[in-house]
């Protein structure tokens, strides 16, 4: 496991935090990262502009046009894609350790240097709008959208990161540019490169690309409203005409990433929802009732707010059902502890499946970058093993009780009605 021996952690003149591990075994370099911006910077009428934006990062800088971006990528078997969430936009590249200079290269020009040419933003407009035009037609995205409508009401969270065909098509060039010149920067900017290379060799290729970017007027990140969980189980429903198949969401706010109740709380979340064939309410509703074509669990946890959710598609007929049998198996959840069994299980599965997760390099990357993010420390994953042991079935229980309480839900749900 990568540890604070063997994970290098660096910090540039400009704030740029570099975090290096070698693998001798690998030809590869992997690079991830983040820039701090994201839709909590969108405008009310311009919702998925960071996104936008993002997505216009590499189709041309000031010293290379759009096509000679990939053709450098593509000649040396190399990739390098960005995308925005609410809080970060975040980057992922790959290729050869000997082609690290090009890599850097390449993403420095783009986040500095972008040139949002006017043929290419329109091109990326139409296919950006028709996304959304076909994703608007979608039950299970019309739901998840719904949903976290309903729970997170006037803030970032509650608002699609890559907006709507209207305010897409609200934003201009020149909306692009300023956006860019106002919130891209160094200052919390993270990188994580896993390569054969010396973590010193890696730091100075980082400095060499990046070292000398400042941007005085970098905008902070701004401060987020409180969130309140559901006083009372409120449904709301999306029509979309001629679907054969309704989706529903529903469910609470849970917990954040960095709560001591976190990894409590995913333990049990694995039971409810994810183990196996969807865990219990798999069981339930798809295996024993056959009303669902899926069923499932998760948990949305982040730095300000999480969510703790359960996401089903059902034949419209049988939507009602359903959800009686999902607030069913969360009244269990919530009055009765977990089986040693389950939890015995739950346990060996997380622990099994955390190497293979740090077998590649962009497993570690990611991983590095998750314990800069949420600031869990270099030992996390040394320590990972004995917080996942020492869960109990009580804590588990007390988790879901201070999250969970199944006649206080949010339910969502879109499609045709029976």
């Amino acid at each position: 496991m990568p540890g604070p021996d063997d994970v290098h952690r660096f910090v540039l003149e400009n704030g740029i935090v570099v975090l290096c591990r070698q693998n001798l075994t690998s030809p590869s370099v992997q690079i991830n990262g983040y820039l701090t911006y994201g839709s909590m910077f969108d405008p009310p009428e311009q919702l998925g502009l960071a996104q936008f934006t993002t997505l216009g990062l590499m189709k041309g800088t000031q010293k290379r046009s759009f096509s000679e971006i990939y053709d450098a990528l593509e000649s040396v078997g190399a990739s390098l894609g960005l995308a925005s969430s609410v809080h970060t936009t975040s980057f992922s590249g790959r290729a050869l350790a000997e082609d690290l200079p090009l890599l850097l290269s390449i993403l420095q020009e783009s986040i500095t240097q972008p040139t949002f040419p006017p043929d290419q933003i329109e091109r990326l407009r139409a296919q950006y709008v028709t996304g959304l035009e076909i994703r608007d037609q979608s039950t299970e995205d019309m739901a998840s959208m719904t949903f976290d409508q309903m729970l997170f009401p006037n803030h970032p969270y509650g608002l699609p990161v890559d907006g709507y065909a209207n305010t897409v098509k609200a934003i201009s060039r020149d909306d692009l540019v300023e956006f860019h010149r106002r919130h891209a920067g160094p200052r919390g900017m993270v990188i994580a490169i896993v390569s054969n290379l010396a973590p010193e060799e890696a730091l100075h290729q980082v400095q060499d690309a990046l070292g000398g970017w400042n941007n005085p007027e970098q905008i902070a990140e701004p401060s987020f409203p409180a969130v309140s969980a559901p006083t009372q189980t409120r449904r709301e429903h999306v029509e979309l005409a001629g679907k054969s198949q309704s989706d529903l969401v529903m469910g609470t706010l849970g917990p954040r990433r960095n709560d001591d109740d976190y990894v409590a709380a995913s333990l049990g979340n694995n039971v409810l929802g994810q183990f196996g064939m969807f865990g219990r309410i798999g069981e339930v509703v798809r295996e024993q009732s056959g009303l669902a074509y899926y069923a499932s669990t998760h948990i949305n946890a982040s730095s300000e707010a999480g969510s703790w959710e359960v996401s089903a598609g059902v034949n419209p007929a049988n939507l009602d059902r359903a959800i009686e049998l999902i607030i069913g198996e969360l009244r269990r959840f919530t009055r009765e502890p977990v089986s040693l069994e389950e939890l015995e299980d739950t346990q060996s599965y997380y622990l099994g499946r955390l190497p293979m997760q740090l077998e590649s390099n962009a497993g570690v990357a990611g991983a590095l970058i998750n314990i800069e993010r949420y600031q869990l420390g270099l030992d996390y994953y040394r320590r990972y093993p004995q917080m996942v042991l020492e869960v109990t079935p009580e804590k588990v229980l007390e988790a879901a009780r201070r999250y969970i309480e199944p006649d206080k839900l949010y339910i969502a749900t879109a499609g045709s009605r029976a």
